[in-house]
């Protein structure tokens, strides 16, 4: 029901723009935008090891290969931090088991 964002005026544009669309569909709450400089900067820094991995390939031609490395970058990233739950399996067999 809340969003941080930054100061990006498309963030900003775009999150209003589904508020528009939650009201008049009457489908949901709206979101409550916060604009706040530094709170976003976790989550930024988070998002940061993505940059470095994908800047060398130059961008992607097609979105579902986008989708596709994105989703396992993210599913590699969230093992090592230990966010997904191990029951005893070492990051590689998590992985494995994932991918079966």
């Amino acid at each position: 029901d809340r969003v941080v964002i930054d100061k990006s005026g498309a963030n900003l544009a775009g999150l209003q723009s589904v508020n528009v669309i939650l009201k008049f569909t009457g489908s949901g709450n709206t979101i409550k935008i916060l604009q706040v400089k530094y709170l976003n900067n976790i989550i930024e820094q988070d998002h940061r090891f993505v940059k470095r991995i994908t800047a060398p390939m130059l961008g992607f031609k097609a979105f579902h290969s986008a989708e596709a490395t994105l989703a396992g970058i993210e599913t590699t990233h969230m093992i090592r931090k230990g966010q997904l739950h191990a029951n005893g399996l070492t990051a590689f067999q998590q992985f494995a088991a994932l991918a079966a």
